[in-house]
């Protein structure tokens, strides 16, 4: 999938506010929140997200939404390339 083609369906599923992230090896986010609906869209490498409701491991392709409020954290062992986006509530 291009840059292009995913940020198309992310238009398509209601985000804004779409950007380009890169995490390296290693990072790891402590459980939080966000106050609108987030979308990650993996475009290159790995990363794992984890809810309170399961634990996610998405790889190129993969798209996970996270509604506001839910507590979650995220970890990519390999690093990472993908789009973000938000919706408001």
């Amino acid at each position: 999938m291009t840059f292009e083609e995913a940020k198309k369906k992310l238009k398509d599923l209601g985000y804004s506010r779409i950007y380009l992230w890169e995490d390296p090896p290693g990072t790891y986010y402590s459980w939080h929140t966000h106050s609108e609906d987030e979308v990650r869209l993996v475009l290159e490498g790995e990363i794992t997200i984890g809810t309170e409701e399961g634990v996610y491991n998405l790889k190129e392709g993969d798209l996970l939404e996270v509604k506001a409020g839910t507590k979650h954290w995220a970890r990519t062992e390999k690093g990472v390339k993908y789009l973000c986006g938000s919706k408001s509530v």
